[in-house]
């Protein structure tokens, strides 16, 4: 038998924690001396005490791991909720990069104020494009990953649909939003995947066509991920102002996705195109 500082030292845990978990009935010694107290362990305690880690350390209370080890829980079914929880953990962290990231590029960006340089804003003439496109809505700009997930997957399913139809695109990729609310207060807004497709014939092919009307627009190119798209859209506002014209419309930018490698966001190249007053984002359909 080990006593329980081997046990300890074996199992990379504390005295003090066993002790713990024995007081608690979650990990009692396979012997406790009845003179001296002191309490032994036997090596296949180190698999009981393995779980109890794995399972407290993906997150679970100890309150939770001693019912999961009292059920006496099946290897697979144990393996199938570390993978869950693991999963979890594991989108949890991707979210809080992704929001460490954003705080670090408004740091950035607040550095820059005073100081802003919109010299490589366009103002444009767009004309009208006709596109093929599909639809969702997303919980607004208050929460940027609902439109990154409603609006990523339109992209390849409407190119599936495309293809099916035989309808090809004839340009780059195209993102444009339009205010959806439900009711008083709602902020939730339409996110629209496009692509051009020119005068095409299109038959009842699973997506919408939609003229694009003609637009005067301030552009600038972002480059980068589009979570960071707050940096150039701060600069055309500024642009606009500085030169006495107005967004048209709630001012959501047009964007064209001009390069776009795949898991490379950082290498994006985007156009971002911002209304100007007097031009629209979108008409009907046809």
């Amino acid at each position: 038998m080990l006593s329980i500082g081997d046990f300890a030292g074996l199992g990379w845990v504390s005295v003090r924690m066993l002790r713990h978990y024995d007081t608690i009935g979650l990990l009692r010694p396979a012997h406790v001396d009845p003179h001296s107290g002191y309490r032994w362990y036997t090596a296949d305690q180190l698999s009981v005490l393995n779980r109890i880690l794995a399972l407290k350390d993906l997150g679970f209370t100890l309150h939770q791991v001693q019912a999961m080890i009292e059920e006496k829980l099946e290897l697979g079914e144990l393996r199938g909720m570390l993978r869950l929880r693991r999963a979890e953990l594991a989108a949890q962290v991707d979210r809080d990069t992704a929001r460490l990231a954003l705080v670090d590029a408004r740091l950035r960006l607040i550095e820059t104020e005073g100081h802003m340089d919109t010299g490589d804003v366009i103002l444009k003439k767009i004309p009208a494009i006709r596109v093929a496109e599909l639809s969702a809505t997303a919980a607004g700009y208050d929460h940027p990953t609902s439109i990154t997930e409603n609006l990523s997957p339109l992209y390849p399913r409407l190119m599936e649909l495309m293809e099916q139809a035989g309808v090809p695109m004839t340009g780059s990729p195209i993102a444009y939003y339009r205010p959806a609310p439900t009711g008083p207060g709602d902020e939730t807004i339409t996110v629209h995947a496009a692509f051009p497709i020119g005068a095409a014939e299109v038959p009842g092919a699973g997506f919408d066509v939609v003229e694009l009307p003609p637009i005067e627009a301030a552009t600038a190119l972002h480059q980068g991920p589009m979570s960071e798209a707050f940096r150039t859209g701060q600069k055309i506002a500024t642009w606009i102002e500085e030169n006495g014209y107005r967004p048209s419309g709630p001012g959501f930018a047009r964007e064209v996705y001009l390069d776009c490698p795949p898991d490379e966001f950082d290498k994006w190249v985007t156009e971002m195109q911002v209304p100007l007053d007097g031009t629209g984002i979108a008409t009907g359909k046809n």
